[in-house]
């Protein structure tokens, strides 16, 4: 089934969305993006989008950074997306790509003064990390510091470290990497925020230890609080308590709650999946999918009964 965009300003055919070799956002990694997962529901015959205003606040705020002034608000942004879900018609679960971008045809490292644009096209898209336990390595590369590309925020140049980082894992063998801050502590992985089960609570890396504060991080501490009754306590994480958790999983739009089962060639608990990390995989994917209804508020549905 052919998929469309939302694309200067209307909506056309994804395949017919493109741009010029000369868009400065090509060559200087100046544009925002976010990743929006929408939930099919088989037995609703319908598709949820997750915390969809969260993930688009957040881009504006990244325009912000970017000094981008793109023409749609809050509000709007979330009534394209519905509109173009609607129009792409799928019955499975799908992924939202907006990305604002700076558009004009022309060279120069800067941001000012560069024009800006909008985009946003979905693709139907199934597990992203395709294991149902993760094998991880620790990263040679580290995260950028908030005064090099703030990570608080997804800027596009600043995924290329990322790249680089997932594909090292990769390549030695791993489903993923956990990469570190510039003080050593443990950051996030290549495109997910990272939790350890300690002694029954959960623990997670600040904010402010340059990381993204991922909308699947803030789900897992207020489920794993609110369902179970878990604490989850933000301190930094040495590099050491990546060997000595009772359990690690991996949260992200993409990747849900991935269970971790090694580190390093280490195994992580027993190698299992672990309790805490089962109950949370299976409590959020109710959720996402409209069974819960506490967390409707979370989820926006596609299709009109």
């Amino acid at each position: 089934m052919p998929s469309y965009a939302f694309f200067k300003n209307e909506y056309i055919p994804l395949a017919e969305a493109k741009i010029s070799v000369m868009t400065h956002a090509i060559h200087y990694g100046t544009a925002v993006f976010e990743g929006i997962r929408g939930n099919w529901n088989s037995q609703h015959k319908q598709i949820y989008i997750f915390r969809q205003r969260e993930h688009y606040q957040r881009l504006l705020n990244g325009c912000k950074v970017m000094r981008m002034n793109i023409p749609y608000s809050l509000d709007e942004l979330c009534r394209i997306t519905v509109e173009l879900a609607q129009k792409c018609a799928f019955e499975q679960d799908i992924y939202v790509r907006p990305l604002a971008y700076k558009c004009s045809e022309a060279l120069g490292v800067r941001v000012h003064d560069i024009a800006d644009d909008l985009t946003v096209f979905i693709i139907p898209w199934g597990r992203y990390i395709d294991v149902d336990k993760a094998r991880c390595c620790v990263s040679p590369w580290q995260c950028p510091t908030d005064n090099s590309i703030p990570p608080q925020v997804k800027i596009m140049g600043h995924y290329a470290g990322n790249a680089l980082a997932k594909s090292d894992a990769v390549e030695k063998g791993f489903d993923e990497c956990i990469m570190l801050n510039q003080d050593g502590y443990v950051a996030q992985g290549s495109g997910e925020n990272i939790f350890l089960v300690i002694d029954g609570k959960l623990v997670t890396p600040p904010t402010w230890n340059n990381i993204l504060p991922g909308i699947t991080r803030d789900s897992a501490i207020t489920l794993a609080k609110n369902e179970l009754g878990i604490e989850t306590i933000e301190r930094p994480v040495d590099r050491l308590e990546l060997f000595l958790a009772d359990e690690v999983f991996l949260t992200g739009t993409a990747a849900h709650v991935t269970p971790v089962a090694e580190i390093d060639h280490r195994q992580v608990g027993d190698g299992e999946i672990g309790k805490i990390t089962k109950q949370l995989q299976q409590i959020y994917a109710d959720v996402i999918r409209g069974e819960n209804s506490k967390y409707l508020h979370w989820c926006t549905p596609v299709y009109q009964k």
